[in-house]
């Protein structure tokens, strides 16, 4: 496994955000995570990052724990994250954000890695030296996926990619993710609301409801489950 997450607990002070959090990823897998708003998706994503710190459980990466590892060095065995929001630095080039995306990498992978990455982002190779800020909302989301992968992650972490974009551009973006599993050998673990495109995507997913995973399968038995469909599909989250 990729990815193993066992009895994870999360907390801000008092209240707690993940109640006993477990799922595994393959590697290899391309995994979503569905679920309401305020169910605990970003915060399971980020305590993957070390923030918040796991308040108990297990979190393992291949064969290391990394349940109680600062950041930093999370990022150095093998994990990056394109967060909700995406982030990008806006007073600096695309360039400049794919530059510090690779702070973590060896620096003799630096120019393959960046030509492979605007091998999938034609976009941001137009736009080198433009400044993040100026970018439409797509292409930040390319230039926040593109930096993550910079890192040369074997676990690729996307939080909510399709958020806030138009239709058309929210199926450039699954695309793309396609090809990074198919193109970069990467795992990926996806935190998405729109429950329709993640789960054709998928592999496997499981749903999350306070804190608490309710329901996993492949992604076409979850599409095609009829609580899922009310709840995430028919309702307008999809």
């Amino acid at each position: 496994m990729m990815l193993t997450v066992e009895g994870l607990v999360a907390a801000y002070g008092r209240i707690e955000a993940l109640k006993g959090v477990d799922l595994t990823v393959a590697e290899g897998e391309i995994v979503a995570l569905i679920g309401a708003n305020g169910a605990g998706k970003t915060t399971l994503l980020m305590s993957l990052c070390g923030r918040p710190r796991a308040k108990a459980g297990r979190i393992r990466l291949l064969d290391d724990d990394i349940a109680h590892l600062p950041t930093f060095a999370i990022v150095r065995k093998g994990v990056a994250i394109a967060p909700e929001g995406r982030r990008i630095f806006p007073r600096l080039s695309v360039l400049e954000n794919l530059r510090l995306g690779a702070v973590t990498a060896d620096p003799a992978y630096f120019d393959s890695d960046l030509k492979r990455v605007l091998g999938l982002f034609p976009r941001l190779k137009e736009r080198l030296d433009q400044r993040g800020g100026t970018l439409s909302g797509g292409e930040q989301q390319m230039l926040a996926i593109g930096r993550a992968l910079m890192a040369r992650p074997r676990l690729l972490l996307l939080d909510e990619p399709s958020l806030g974009l138009a239709p058309l551009v929210v199926r450039q973006i699954f695309d793309i993710i396609a090809a990074i599993r198919a193109e970069q050998k990467v795992t990926v673990f996806l935190v998405e609301q729109n429950a329709h495109h993640a789960l054709r995507l998928a592999d496997r997913g499981y749903v999350m409801v306070n804190g608490r995973i309710t329901l996993s399968g492949s992604g076409a038995e979850l599409l095609a489950n009829p609580e899922i469909r009310a709840a995430y599909l028919d309702g307008g989250h999809g």
